[in-house]
């Protein structure tokens, strides 16, 4: 899964830790998210999301679109 994470958070100027705090994550996590080793459960995801104003789907791609 692709993800613009990293963008978005750069596009408000916080670290990847002042993020974590903002979610209630470890920086370790925001991290993971952003190099793409780990994809967030559903509760996460939805959480970024709604901080960032945008669709799941815009943050978040498939890498096959048809899975």
């Amino acid at each position: 899964m692709r993800n613009s994470l990293r963008e978005l958070r750069s596009q408000r100027g916080l670290s990847q830790g002042e993020l974590a705090d903002l979610l209630g994550v470890s920086r370790q996590t925001v991290n993971a998210i952003e190099t793409g080793r780990y994809n967030p459960a559903l509760p996460l995801a939805i959480g970024i999301a709604r901080f960032f104003r945008r669709p799941v789907e815009e943050i978040f791609q498939l890498d096959d679109p048809a899975a």
